[in-house]
């Protein structure tokens, strides 16, 4: 279904689930698309037509019921999976995306870290293990593995796609500051962590221009 689906609309799926979340546990049962549009800084039209893309889960005049639009919209974003995931780089990005309490809470459970610093290697960080990159190889033959995420140096980070891609691992994460080349068949999200600031930099920059 995701084929037919904008990328503005699948960008925008993670913010209807946290902000469903977020009104689940405030004890909120329903909600308008007006309602929510104001949470979202959207238009009530523009709610509609995202969630109409995947199926009518309103009745109109009674708006949405929260709890099962969260399960939709979780199941959309395949939150009604389990997803294992193994961390390359056990540096400070990589123990923080490990440790995250929202990701295990939402199916993402981090089975093994990565690293090549012999004082990191054979330590776990809480129940998960620190093995050396020299195991990867075999770690995957042995585990089911659906998500990599690369929390490497630059120069690192190509080399280690490549090994992973040819383990069979086609899901990759990435915060290595580099647009990383990689076959059609493997689906890589990077994550560039000074664009965003960058971003905030120009608007502070530009505020005030008419």
């Amino acid at each position: 279904m995701a084929g037919h689906v904008s990328d503005a609309v699948i960008r925008r799926l993670p913010g209807y689930y946290r902000h469903l979340r977020e009104l689940e546990a405030m004890g909120v049962t329903s909600i308008s698309s007006q309602e929510l549009g104001e949470r979202m800084h959207l238009t009530p039209s523009q709610i509609r037509q995202d969630i109409n893309c995947f199926g009518g889960f309103g009745r109109q005049g009674y708006g949405y019921k929260v709890t099962d639009l969260k399960g939709h919209i979780g199941e959309i974003l395949g939150l009604d999976q389990q997803h294992r995931l193994i961390i390359l780089g056990a540096g400070n990005i990589g123990c923080a995306v490990a440790q995250y309490p929202t990701f295990s809470r939402e199916g993402f459970k981090t089975i093994a870290l990565f690293d090549t610093q012999e004082n990191k290697v054979g330590r776990s960080l809480g129940d998960i293990p620190v093995k050396h990159m020299d195991d990867l190889e075999e770690f995957i033959r042995e585990n089911v593995v659906d998500i990599a995420v690369l929390a490497l140096p630059k120069r690192n980070a190509q080399n280690a796609l490549e090994r992973l891609y040819q383990s069979g691992v086609r899901a990759i994460w990435n915060f290595a500051p580099i647009d990383l080349a990689h076959p059609e068949d493997m689906l890589v999200v990077n994550v560039h962590l000074s664009d965003s600031l960058q971003q905030l930099s120009y608007r502070m920059a530009h505020r005030n221009d008419p």
